[in-house]
């Protein structure tokens, strides 16, 4: 089980670093998700399960698509429509879709030693995960989810403000 922790930190780690140096919105939101998915391994291997699922459900699941909707209300025009024609091409996916199959060869290796969790992980449930949530870091949740928010107005303002001066110039054009 150590194995599988530490390629799943290895593979975090290398997409993480993927996301930092991408040009391209999209394609460092690919890594980004494998990111997500090999902390999710990261947690399970570790004894958390429920985190996670969590993990995969929240941030690799509705954040990522929450991250695709502002980038579609940012609507760039036609150097976006340009780009995304790029990412019918293979060479785009292919790393991350390498880094998830190792996740899925690594998965399917845990589930087949019984998805037991080393001896020394003590296994942490929904009820423990809720309360620490909503005790101890209760200040963090709410931080973190203001920052999303904040985020979130800012994509909506830039996406305003060019949608804005698009039509001033339509208009000194027309």
């Amino acid at each position: 089980m150590e194995f599988t922790f530490y390629l799943s930190g290895a593979i975090a780690i290398a997409a993480t670093l993927m996301v930092i140096v991408r040009l391209s919105a999209v394609h460092a939101l690919l890594y980004l998700i494998v990111s997500l998915l090999a902390v999710a391994i990261v947690f399970y291997v570790l004894g958390a399960p429920f985190a996670a699922a969590l993990e995969v459900i929240i941030y690799a699941g509705a954040i990522m698509v929450l991250f695709v909707f502002v980038m579609m209300m940012l609507n760039l025009g036609k150097t976006a429509a340009a780009k995304e024609r790029d990412w019918l091409n293979p060479g785009m996916w292919a790393g991350p879709a390498v880094l998830a199959a190792l996740l899925l060869a690594e998965l399917l290796y845990i589930l087949m030693q019984d998805g037991s969790t080393p001896a020394s992980a003590a296994v942490v449930d929904a009820k423990a995960v809720g309360i620490i949530l909503f005790g101890p870091y209760l200040l963090g949740v709410e931080l973190a989810s203001l920052l999303l928010l904040a985020g979130l107005v800012g994509a909506c303002h830039l996406g305003w403000y060019e949608g804005r001066r698009g039509n001033g110039h339509d208009h000194e054009n027309g």
